[in-house]
């Protein structure tokens, strides 16, 4: 008999989970049947695109990040390479709503702290205290080797203004998250190891700002943007996955509710809500980690406990189409982010026509708001008109666009963004030390190493590999 391997969950991490395990089958001849349990209508979780006439419209993350390499192989070996775009360069500027007004994002400010000068000087967007406080940061000594929260550390080395002003609304934009609660080794690691490595965090960020310019200068630097995205919207990535499953491997609203063992203890019998029972030699977790944790119940209550603590953000955004005449203003950047001082009743607003090519028609504006997330939970419960309403009421004082949209999309995503609060790591390792007794049982997804596409696709991938090893 071949040996069965179920994946529960068909978002990017259990499809990318189950396209490898597809793949290395292939490779190794192994004998394997996959199956893929979706517990909803379609695969993709908060990935999904809707063309509407000429425009492209983004339900969920409209992109991923290159830095990371695992989405762009994984493209690579899907044929998607020529269908990959780069950022338009022409419009790689951001904005910070600042006391009403929108503000350039100083030339070379990456996150935290600056790495250029002169913009950093000429900014309305700190007081001289704030510039003065910032460039302190260079003669602070190292704190303690310890997790705290990424609000902490930005306080503790740049100052209040660095929190409040940039970088909550920038990371915002990541993790919709409180940045007090936000734990830095689980999300920002890299400038807790420069502050280890460099001590200064503006060091270690201008000598890494010289060494891209000296790669830029001798064509080394890298062939796509930071971000990029598919042609015709991130559904191809999905598709292009799903496409690659055997016919008939993958099951649709079969949402999972428990997980047992049978027979000598090493057998997995998986049950779902329709009570339709399956059996498995080894199981991929990629529910979200609530679901994950009822499911496991029964199993591994520990582990179970600490799954279903994991804290998720509500999310929603709501696309407008407008015509470009319909702008008072040029348009010249991506878009904005909005501190949470200036209590407005959108997290962000992203130009998705100017940020990627081919979103809209010529001579017309795709423009993409933000609501909700962990800042400002309640703007998630308004129903969709009133949603639509605060967000063109928004864009009316900040843009001075008033016209009526072409059309509008609102998509919701509940319980969509996990949280990783201080803590976060002790958390995950405490879960993955209950789960070590079952070599045969993985769990991967946003909740754990990564919130990103890239990320997804890291964990799906090496669990996919583990699990080969052990069936």
């Amino acid at each position: 008999m071949n040996r069965r391997i179920i994946v529960i969950g068909g978002g990017i991490a259990g499809l990318a989970a189950a396209h490898r395990l597809i793949e290395l089958n292939g490779e190794k001849a192994l004998g394997l049947e996959v199956l893929l349990l979706e517990a909803s209508a379609r695969l993709g979780g908060t990935i999904a695109t809707e063309r509407v006439g000429d425009f492209i419209v983004e339900a969920g993350p409209d992109s991923f990040i290159t830095e990371k390499p695992w989405a762009l192989r994984l493209c690579d070996r899907l044929g998607l390479t020529s269908r990959l775009v780069s950022t338009q360069a022409a419009y790689q500027k951001i904005y910070i709503v600042h006391r009403g007004k929108l503000e350039p994002l100083p030339e070379g400010f990456f996150l935290l702290a600056p790495t250029r000068l002169w913009p950093f000087v000429q900014t309305p967007l700190f007081s001289w205290g704030g510039k003065l406080r910032m460039a302190c940061e260079i003669f602070l000594p190292r704190g303690k080797d310890e997790d705290e929260s990424l609000g902490s550390f930005v306080r503790r080395r740049f100052g209040a203004e660095a929190l409040e002003r940039v970088a909550q609304p920038l990371v915002g934009g990541i993790y919709a998250s409180d940045p007090d609660k936000l734990s830095l080794a689980a999300t920002m690691p890299r400038f807790r190891e420069m502050e280890r490595a460099h001590r200064s965090i503006l060091w270690a960020m201008c000598s890494e700002q010289r060494k891209r310019a000296r790669q830029r200068q001798t064509g080394s630097g890298a062939r796509w943007s930071l971000f990029v995205a598919l042609a015709g919207g991130m559904q191809e990535f999905v598709d292009a996955l799903a496409r690659r499953l055997p016919e008939g491997s993958v099951h649709l609203n079969s949402e999972v509710k428990n997980l047992a063992r049978y027979g000598s203890d090493t057998g997995w019998r998986v049950t779902t809500v329709g009570n339709e029972t399956l059996e498995a030699d080894a199981v991929i977790l990629a529910a979200p980690a609530f679901s994950s944790g009822a499911i496991l119940s029964s199993l591994a209550a520990a582990a179970a406990a600490e799954l279903k603590s994991i804290p998720y953000a509500s999310t929603a955004t709501v696309s407008l189409a407008y015509r470009l005449a319909d702008f008072p203003c040029a348009l010249d950047s991506f878009g904005f982010v909005v501190p949470a001082l200036e209590r407005r009743k959108i997290m962000a607003g992203t130009f998705s026509s100017l940020k990627y090519p081919g979103r809209a028609p010529q001579d017309h504006v795709l423009l993409r708001a933000f609501v909700g997330g962990s800042l400002q939970p309640e703007l998630f419960q308004d129903d969709d008109a009133k949603m639509e309403k605060n967000v063109r009421a928004e864009l009316a004082s900040l843009l001075g666009v008033t016209a009526q949209p072409l059309f509008s999309r609102v998509y919701r995503h509940p319980h969509s963004m996990p949280q990783y609060h201080v803590g976060h790591e002790a958390r995950i390792q405490q879960i993955e030390n209950d789960l070590a007794r079952f070599p045969n049982l993985a769990l991967v997804g946003s909740a754990y190493h990564g919130v990103g596409i890239s990320d997804c696709v890291r964990t799906g991938e090496e669990a996919a590999e583990k699990i080969i090893k052990q069936v």
